[in-house]
This record gives structure tokens, sequence and C-alpha cells, in this order.
């Protein structure tokens, strides 16, 4: 018979006491990331602070995208990308406070690289293996260069081949997923349209 954890039950674990990323249950993921990214090891622990930062990060992604789905930054890819790289941060980053990554580590070691933030989720079980996903963070990041102009003379920038609906539909569902994984309220419709106004 084989016994398996669910992601909430090691989450709960985490809560009860710190845990370096050698031991934790994605103790080998996370060493290869750290690694790769030649990034400081990180202490899991979850407590009540970083939930509520987890908690406020994904509504404020929620309510960045609420932009984008009405359709306020989708005339142009650039201004699609730019938006969808600051609610995908801010939706990882979401879902890495829930894990137990510290948000001084997150701002020391993610920055705006949505490629290496969806990276360290997926190695802590957040499971979102999507190829299209997976090319879009790479596109993504680091988000910032979508946001300036583009001057005659500079090289074209890749943007993958992206429609600004597909990315809409890609975001769409990494906010869903860490609404699944971390549990996280939804904004109501009417926040939603709030948002959307004052945006």
């Amino acid at each position: 018979m084989v016994i398996t954890t669910s992601r909430r039950a090691l989450l709960g674990t985490l809560t009860a006491a710190s845990i370096s990323a050698d031991i934790a249950p994605w103790g080998r993921a996370l060493a290869y990331l750290h690694d790769r990214y030649e990034d400081a090891p990180v202490t899991l622990r979850r407590s009540r602070e970083s939930r509520d930062l987890s908690r406020d990060l994904f509504q404020s992604a929620e309510i960045a995208f609420a932009g984008i789905d009405a359709g306020f930054f989708r005339r142009h890819i650039r201004t699609t990308l730019h938006q969808a790289g600051a609610v995908a941060k801010l939706a990882l980053c979401a879902c890495l406070l829930d894990v137990g990554f510290s948000d001084a580590w997150n701002a020391e070691h993610i920055r705006q690289d949505i490629a290496k933030a969806l990276a360290y989720a997926n190695a802590t079980g957040f499971g979102l293996d999507c190829p299209d996903m997976a090319r879009l963070v790479v596109i993504l990041t680091p988000y910032w260069k979508w946001g300036y102009p583009h001057l005659i003379g500079d090289p074209p920038m890749d943007d993958g081949g992206f429609s600004p609906e597909r990315v809409c539909l890609l975001i769409r569902a990494l906010l869903d997923r860490v609404h699944d994984v971390t549990g996280h309220a939804r904004l109501a419709d009417g926040d939603k349209r709030h948002a959307t106004i004052a945006s």
C-alpha cells in the first residue's frame, strides 16, 4: 500500500517549524534550483504574517488582472505582456509565500524573473506544467522590458507569437491555479468591477 502525503499536509508541517531546503519535502528540487540560479538556500517557514501577505499579493494580482480581462491592456501585445508580467509575479510570489519562502528572499532572488518564480513554485508542488505557460514566462522575464517604448532602430523584441487574448487566458489559468493551491479567496465580482473602473 502506497501512502501519499498531500501538499496541504506538507504545508502544515512547515507551519510547525522552520525547515531548511535540504530537508524539506521538496529538498532535491530546491537544491537543484539553488545551484542552477546560484541563489542563497532558503529556509521554509510558514506563519500567519506570510499567509496574510500571500493573500494580499494574490488579491493584488486579481485586481491587476482585471484591466487585462476588461481589455484595457490588450490593444498592443507589449502592454499586455508588461501587465501580465506584473500579475504573474504577484501571483507566483503569493504562492511562494504560502509555501514558506520569506518576502525578503523573494525580493532578493526572484525580482522580476517570472520564469524563476514559476520554477520555484513548481519545485514546491505548484504543479503548473503547461508548455505554453513555460514559453510565456520566458518571454515575460524580466517583465520591465515590455514597459519601455520601442525606439526606431531598436532590435525587435521576441513576443513569442502570443496574442493578447492567449496571454489573458494563460494568466487567468495561472491565477486559477494559485487560488486552487493556496485556497485564497477570489475578489468578489463587484470588487473586480470597481478595480477595473479605477485602473
